[in-house]
């Protein structure tokens, strides 16, 4: 067997899952998001940087200023999903990474000492916890709808009026509802994105 993953959760993490566009009402808890993250949190960054932020929005008056500036085809799943969440990159992350890693405390202001390159590297290796965020959403038998359809600035300003985080994507997530799924668009083959040299 090629993949350690059984069958079955090779289904429920990637062949089987789909982006949900309709949910139940079943609520989301804290504690499957808290079990989500703290499996998510192992994902690899680099140098173990963790500069992903998640909001969830919970309150009827947070969910009504998040709709405001989402894309008008995202309004209404955002509206009617069980929970939703703004996940951002923390543009002080480096703040923390001498606890992260106290065997190169010199990282801090050596390497992201300047914020373009903290900005770029935060936002890459946020992204990719985002990633492992989704996955870790379907881990735990919900569905999550990412979406990058809205205004990012007014988000921002909304929900990170300081400045320091920024918008990566919104997040809705749940039980499917009825006709969650649209048909799943082709990928590419093995052979049309693989190459050896």
């Amino acid at each position: 067997m090629a993949l350690a993953l059984d069958p079955a959760a090779q289904d429920l993490l990637f062949r089987e899952a789909r982006t949900a566009n309709t949910f139940t009402d079943e609520p989301v808890t804290d504690e499957q998001v808290q079990a989500i993250y703290d499996l998510v949190k192992y994902g690899p960054t680099a140098f173990n940087q963790s500069p992903l932020r998640v909001t969830l929005v919970r309150s009827p008056e947070a969910r009504a200023r998040l709709v405001a500036h989402m894309a008008e085809g995202n309004r209404p799943k955002t509206s009617t999903a069980p929970l939703t969440a703004i996940l951002s990159v923390d543009i002080d992350f480096h703040e923390r990474l001498p606890e992260l890693l106290p065997q190169a405390p010199h990282l801090k202001d050596a390497v992201f000492g300047e914020e373009a390159v903290r900005e770029s590297a935060g936002s890459f290796n946020a992204a990719l916890q985002a990633g492992y965020f989704i996955v870790g959403v379907r881990a735990a038998g919900l569905a999550a709808g990412p979406m990058t359809g809205f205004d990012a600035d007014g988000v921002n300003k909304e929900f990170f009026g300081d400045g320091r985080q920024k918008a990566l994507m919104v997040i809705n997530i749940g039980r499917p509802g009825p006709d969650a799924f649209k048909p799943r668009n082709p990928r590419l083959a093995y052979q049309d994105a693989v190459v050896s040299v």
